[in-house]
């Protein structure tokens, strides 16, 4: 025990006595006469009431000082220091008596505080006292602090004036409160009334969907939302950044979560769906949910309907703008919006003009920023607008992912117990289970609905083609005659209500909008009756109009005066029908550059004669862009008939796109669709490169194909390069677990890869498969789980990611194996000193719980850590024994510490650096005296103002700098590496700039230039 300790304790039983002489005892009561009672006038060495002078006061401080030195052990001080001590003690006494407050303000202060009070205000007191005669000087005072504040809760006054404090305090604060509700209004009770009139309505407004018009009378037209209601699966790719240095990271991460979750994860969403995969169906759920749950206000915002009306709408009239006949308080939704409470869902950014989205950008993005705290999601095409559209405002994008064979199963079994037919469920979904064609087609609710009616319909019957499906439906649609009762009819053949539709739809698709005023429409019908006979004498074209709204299931009025097609595919197959017939070929080559007519130039080349798809797709092949060639590869699969030369030329200009050679060609390809996997090549002949790139293709179209995607998967099951076995390993979430382990996985060489997993399913398989040595797992999973299905003597390398049941790291010493384990993200976990029994050489953390063991795990020969370490030296944090061959410190690890202590580890040949704040020239003195460091690697924000106060460091040999964007201030750095030979500069993604100054910089070295 150190002296000044000991010392402190004997003298604290002299402290209690002195307390009692230096104050004045005082009567009973509260003492509210003088008020405020300070302790100036407790003391009783001041004032009027003075019985201690100075002189006596110093007299009891030297009673104590002496009684601290006589006690056993070692003097708490030297002894030629008695009288400075019983002077600097006698101060700090003194000051009682010129602290400014009462004696309940300093019990609520606390002895430790007091005490700094007192020494603030005699400072100067201990000047040129020794270490240890501070030390007792402190621990007195302290003491004495403590024996103060005791004998004031034991004096009469003291409860009754606390009880009188603890009154004027909530009579202040009641004061207060009373002037903050006066300050910030109650909400109006009318905002209250109100939303328990419009909740209900919305949730009654969208609880039910049109299952797109197809059933005829024995089958229901709507079904209740929670029945029809099929959760789809939402998914982003995203590139792995920031990776801990010898992560082994997937060439791709996919983020999976269900559709309806997209708005729990994050407030902003752009969620991108191909025609028909309900990203409508998924707003009405989101908005009835909301209103039944009330922890939202939802507002759904069609944008085709909102673009009409020019301005598009400010939040006071939102309701107004989706014709809701609700009237609300006035600026109740300012008041919604403002405080946080809105859930905005803006349907149909593809279905207005390619013009009008900048302007609908700006307007939404000026909605978020005045109204911050909502959720925000936006639905749009996958083409209609680029990649990155909103990524800076912070939308994350998500894109619905076509049905997987188990949704098409739930779909047709739901449609069927609505529609009563049970006799047809068995039949359907066996041929959706074994014919190809028609399994492609159901890959979106509105292809099922239709398959489900037409198979219904047809008593089992089923065309196999696209062109024949939709010709089918369309015969069925617009053949039906069911009448309202009493309403005037007009009898309309099925020719010509095509008719009708496809000029409705020729005008949309010119337009570029999928909706249009019905004013405009009726000009259109006018103008064509006189050449369709059999309407001609059947009335006005209010009047045909209002039947083929009414009778054909293809038109909807979704506003009064406002008029569409039930879905996008319909609109689109009908304008391309009537381009071809009436000759507008080259209109629609003219239009192949722009997305929003890609379905129908391949609906198109499916009406078209042989010699018109020829011309076509010639016009297409002359732009000579990788878009329009694939477009033209794409639309091969509605040519039915046509000249072979056309098609060879297709397939030859395509072959230039196949094998794709990197993952943006891989992932353009994909964008063909399934009819890319029969182009796909054998491994054989193949460059490493070209080989991976067809594994990125063929996953990207396993949600799309499966069947046929495994197929070529299978095939490159035995190649030998990493990247490609990375790929395979890293699709398995595309596929069945079961069937793509046995099928792919389980042939796999395992040197250097690692399998993920991430669901139950996963986990099982995963025992059934050869022992893998190298494993991750992403997600919520319990560890004994994760270690039941692991064999401990093969293990050696394990990444736990984003999991937050991770608790006691020792549930892992059954892997006594284990040699590399990686905690990301895993907040709760603790007890690194668990991990001492086993082999671990490198450990890679982020993110996880305590790290206060981290100094026990002396084997550790790498470290990678990216969160702020314990202590103020990095000897206080890490093993000290450890031979440490590489070290990297990221983001806030040394905020604490700095580099101090870094050159205790001489054993250090490579150095990774990348803090959040810059080094000083301490930081960099202990970097230089490291004398194996050969490899030194630099966070390129290291060289914003140059290298910074760096000293020479003559042993570094190689130099990487990680997320380098080129305008990096790199002049400094030859001079403090004289002796580099390899530079290794990796730009953020996206980078470019020229290598040549950099090459000038370092002439007697290899500067290599990684672009990502």
């Amino acid at each position: 025990m150190e002296p000044a300790v000991l010392g402190g304790k004997l003298a604290s039983g002299l402290v209690a006595p002195l307390v009692r002489k230096l104050f004045v005892t005082g009567g009973p009561g509260a003492g509210l006469v003088d008020r405020p009672v300070r302790l100036d006038r407790l003391v009783s060495f001041r004032g009027e009431r003075r019985t201690l002078g100075e002189k006596e006061v110093r007299g009891l401080a030297g009673k104590l000082v002496a009684a601290a030195l006589d006690s056993p052990g070692e003097p708490p001080f030297p002894r030629d220091e008695t009288d400075a001590v019983t002077g600097a003690l006698t101060a700090r006494l003194l000051a009682l008596g010129d602290l400014d407050m009462d004696d309940v303000q300093a019990v609520r202060l606390g002895h430790g505080e007091l005490a700094a009070r007192l020494r603030r205000q005699a400072a100067g007191s201990a000047d040129g006292l020794s270490t240890d005669a501070r030390h007792f000087l402190d621990s007195a005072t302290e003491w004495a602090c403590l024996h103060v504040l005791e004998f004031f809760t034991r004096r009469s006054t003291f409860v009754a004036r606390t009880l009188v404090a603890q009154t004027r305090g909530q009579a202040e604060l009641i004061a207060k409160v009373d002037e903050l509700i006066a300050r910030v209004p109650r909400p109006d009770a009318r905002d209250t009334a109100f939303e328990r009139r419009y909740l209900p309505y919305v949730a009654e407004q969208h609880n039910r969907i049109t299952i797109y018009g197809l059933d005829l009378r024995d089958s229901p037209d709507r079904w209740p939302l929670e029945v029809a209601y099929l959760s789809l699966e939402a998914t982003a790719e995203e590139e792995r950044t920031g990776a801990l240095p010898g992560e082994h990271a997937d060439p791709e991460r996919t983020v999976r979560l269900a559709a309806e979750d997209a708005l729990r994860t994050r407030d902003r969403v752009l969620l991108r769906g191909d025609a028909g995969s309900g990203k409508t169906t998924l707003v009405q759920w989101l908005a009835v949910t909301a209103a039944r749950d009330g922890d939202r206000i939802p507002y759904v915002l069609p944008l085709r309907t909102l673009i009409r009306a020019g301005a598009l709408p400010s939040p006071a009239t939102f309701l107004t703008a989706v014709g809701c006949p609700l009237t609300p308080p006035e600026g109740w939704a300012e008041r919604v919006l403002g405080a946080g409470r809105g859930l905005v869902l803006v349907d149909g950014l593809d279905e207005i003009p390619a013009a009008e989205r900048h302007r609908t950008r700006d307007w939404l993005l000026a909605l978020v920023r005045a109204f911050p705290g909502n959720r925000w999601l936006l639905t749009s095409r996958p083409t209609a607008v680029r990649a990155d559209w909103l990524t800076a405002e912070g939308f994350r994008e998500l894109a619905l992912t076509p049905m997987r064979q188990d949704d098409v199963t739930t779909f047709v079994r739901r449609w069927h117990a609505a529609a009563e037919a049970p006799g047809f469920e068995t039949r359907l979904l066996d041929s959706l289970h074994t014919k190809r064609d028609l399994a492609r087609l159901a890959t979106n609710p509105l292809m099922c609905g239709l398959i489900c009616a037409l198979h219904r319909e047809r008593r089992g019957y089923l065309p196999t083609g696209r062109k024949e499906l939709y010709d089918a439906a369309l015969t069925m649609l617009l053949a039906r005659r069911d009448r309202e009762r009493g309403m005037e009819a007009v009898e309309l053949g099925e020719e010509a209500q095509l008719e009708l539709l496809q000029r409705l739809a020729y005008a949309l698709v010119l337009s570029g909008r999928t909706e249009m005023a019905v004013e405009t429409a009726e000009g259109i019908v006018e103008r064509a009756l006189p050449s369709v006979a059999s309407a001609a004498g059947q009335g006005d074209a209010a009047t045909v109009l209002r039947a083929l709204v009414l009778r054909s299931g293809l038109l909807r009025r979704p506003g009064e005066d406002s008029l569409d097609f039930v879905h996008r595919t319909f609109q689109d197959y009908l304008g391309a029908r009537y381009a071809v017939e009436e000759g507008h070929l080259d209109v629609l080559a003219g239009r192949a550059g722009d997305t929003q007519w890609e379905d129908v130039i391949r609906m198109a080349v499916a009406h078209a004669r042989p010699g018109e798809r020829a011309m076509l797709l010639r016009r297409l092949l002359a732009a000579d862009t990788p878009r329009l060639t694939l477009l033209a590869l794409a639309c091969l699969e509605h040519a039915t008939a046509l000249d072979p030369q056309v098609r060879k030329e297709v397939e030859a200009r395509a072959g230039e796109l196949v094998p794709p050679g990197s993952k943006a060609d891989a992932r353009a390809l994909a964008e063909a669709g399934p009819l890319v996997l029969e182009l796909l090549p054998e491994p054989g002949g193949l460059t490493d490169a070209e080989a991976h790139g067809v594994t990125v293709t063929a996953s990207l179209l396993a949600a799309h194909e499966p069947v046929g995607a495994l197929t070529v998967l299978r095939r490159f099951r035995d190649h030998p390069d990493l990247d490609v076995r990375r790929q395979l390993a890293g699709t398995w979430g595309r596929f069945e677990a079961r069937e793509y382990a046995a099928e792919v996985l389980d042939h796999l060489d395992r040197a250097n890869l690692f399998l993920t997993c991430t669901t139950p399913a996963q986990y099982a398989v995963l025992a059934e498969m050869r022992p893998w040595s190298r494993l991750s797992f992403r997600g919520p999973h319990p560890v004994s789980e994760i270690v039941g299905v692991l064999d401990p003597d093969v293990v050696r390398e394990l990444a736990l990611t984003d999991n937050p049941e991770v608790a006691d790291l020792a549930a892992l010493s059954p892997l006594r194996s284990l040699r590399r384990l990686q905690l990301v993200g895993c907040g709760a976990a603790r007890g690194l000193g668990g991990l001492v029994g086993l082999p671990i050489e490198e450990l890679l953390i982020r993110r996880m719980g305590d790290v206060s063991d981290l100094r026990e795990l002396q084997s550790l020969s790498l470290l990678s850590v990216a969160q702020r370490l314990p202590g103020s030296r990095l000897t206080d944090a890490l093993p000290r024994s450890a031979p440490f061959d590489f070290l990297y410190l990221g983001h806030t690890a040394i905020d604490g510490t700095g580099l101090r202590g870094l050159s205790h580890w001489q054993t250090l040949r490579r150095l990774s650096l990348a803090p959040t704040a810059p080094l000083d020239a301490e930081d960099w003195s202990e970097v230089a005296r490291l004398p194996q460091l050969t490899d030194l690697r630099l966070g390129a924000s290291l060289l914003r103002g140059g290298l910074g106060p760096v000293t020479v460091l003559p042993t570094v040999t190689d130099l990487h700098v990680a997320a380098f964007e080129g305008d990096e201030d790199m002049s400094t750095v030859p001079a403090r590496l004289p002796h580099v030979r390899q530079v290794f500069l990796h730009t953020t993604p996206g980078a470019r700039f020229d290598p040549a100054p950099y090459l000038d910089l370092f002439p007697d070295a290899d500067v290599t230039l990684d672009e990502r």
